[in-house]
């Protein structure tokens, strides 16, 4: 039997004028709205059979399970809170991903950084030019898709990206509009971000301090996404179908929703009805040193007529120093026996990210090209 011919949309144009042509505006996504397109560009279109892979765009439905939505009851040093909480989120990084209220960090902050994301991307066209830019070396970087030239799609998305930590960008390098926002709220994010390290620390049974020794969190870059309201939004996302890359991740995500998590298969809205709370997805390098005891898990962003939605991402991952080259992460033996022989090769994370960034175009999950066998488990 003749198999039917694969229909392909990225054939019979030239995919690479075009998004030369697009990038060169400097508008982004927003400038194609403001331009008041009714019809998305061929670049953004999902190839169908990438589309078939990823299920229908309307699938979505309550969770069966729920996402877990952990109290972190921030400003009580009850010891059997505090346990309750360490068992909540082993249990969540099981699935990969949870939600935190009560974490505190003042909504007036919040709401500031979200309103500023906002601001920033509905400035004058004249105004963002001075930071579109496709230097990632740039203290801070504002384009639409970061990797333009190098995937099969484009998304519905227009982003500015800044490493907050652990050494901050000069204030007059960032946008006067979001300066002040972005370094008050990196700072809450470290403190968050080292509370979070010390509860999954102890959800491992190891020392609160183990992660945070290994040097897991000391590095944060701070994105800030702006997804326009689409016309055609079943013919493209927001954001593709990714596992991140680096330890743990906290997102803020107004009310718009889209956010949607895989979960045996299927496609799941996370809610976007706790005003204030975090979303927090475990990182493939936390999979990898926990030998699987904590998942990965993969999320994506449909598009939406209703928008902009707005949401900002703080990676919370190793800083980028000697250590990005250097440091070997590797299943830490607590969770290595015989019984349960390590499962993935030792990485630096520069060569994990160069893995990623390698790999990633295909949407096929990334850490089993570091897999071993189980003979390879005798130094462990």
């Amino acid at each position: 039997m003749v198999p039917a011919p694969r229909i392909d949309v990225f054939l019979g144009y030239d995919r690479e004028r075009e998004l030369k042509s697009f990038d060169e505006t400097k508008k982004g996504v927003k400038g194609l709205v403001d331009a008041g397109v009714t019809k998305i560009p061929r670049i953004f279109v999902r190839n169908p059979s990438i589309k078939m892979m990823d299920g229908r765009f309307d699938n979505a439905k309550d969770l069966k399970f729920g996402i877990p939505l952990i109290d972190f009851n921030a400003n009580n040093e009850n010891p059997t809170l505090r346990s309750d909480v360490v068992k909540e989120v082993g249990e969540a990084c099981k699935i990969g991903v949870f939600q935190v209220i009560n974490h505190g960090i003042p909504l007036s902050v919040i709401d500031k950084m979200l309103e500023s994301v906002k601001a920033f991307h509905e400035q004058g066209t004249e105004t963002k030019l001075q930071y579109y830019t496709r230097d990632s070396k740039k203290s801070f970087v504002y384009n639409s898709n970061s990797s333009l030239y190098h995937l099969p799609r484009t998304d519905w998305r227009d982003t500015f990206t800044s490493v907050m930590a652990p050494f901050p960008p000069e204030p007059e390098d960032l946008p006067p509009i979001c300066r002040e926002i972005m370094l008050e709220y990196s700072e809450h994010m470290k403190k968050l971000g080292a509370t979070l390290f010390e509860v999954v620390s102890e959800a491992l049974g190891l020392e609160k301090n183990c992660l945070s020794d290994m040097e897991c969190g000391q590095g944060q870059v701070l994105l800030g996404h702006y997804y326009p309201p689409c016309p055609e939004p079943d013919l493209t996302l927001g954001a593709l179908k990714h596992t991140d890359i680096g330890f743990l991740t906290l997102l803020l995500q107004d009310h718009i929703g889209g956010l949607q998590i895989l979960h045996e298969n299927e496609w799941f809205d996370v809610p976007s009805t706790h005003p204030g709370a975090f979303v927090v997805f475990v990182g493939d390098l936390l999979q990898l040193i926990t030998n699987d005891k904590f998942k990965s898990i993969y999320h994506r962003v449909i598009s939406k007529r209703e928008g902009p939605r707005i949401s900002v991402a703080s990676f919370l991952r190793p800083q980028v120093t000697e250590a990005y080259t250097s440091r070997l992460y590797r299943p830490i033996k607590e969770f290595v026996s015989k019984e349960n022989p390590p499962l993935y090769k030792e990485t630096t994370f520069k060569g994990y990210t160069d893995l990623y960034l390698q790999k990633w175009q295909d949407e096929t999950p990334i850490l089993p090209y570091l897999k071993l066998s189980q003979e390879s488990d005798k130094d462990y």
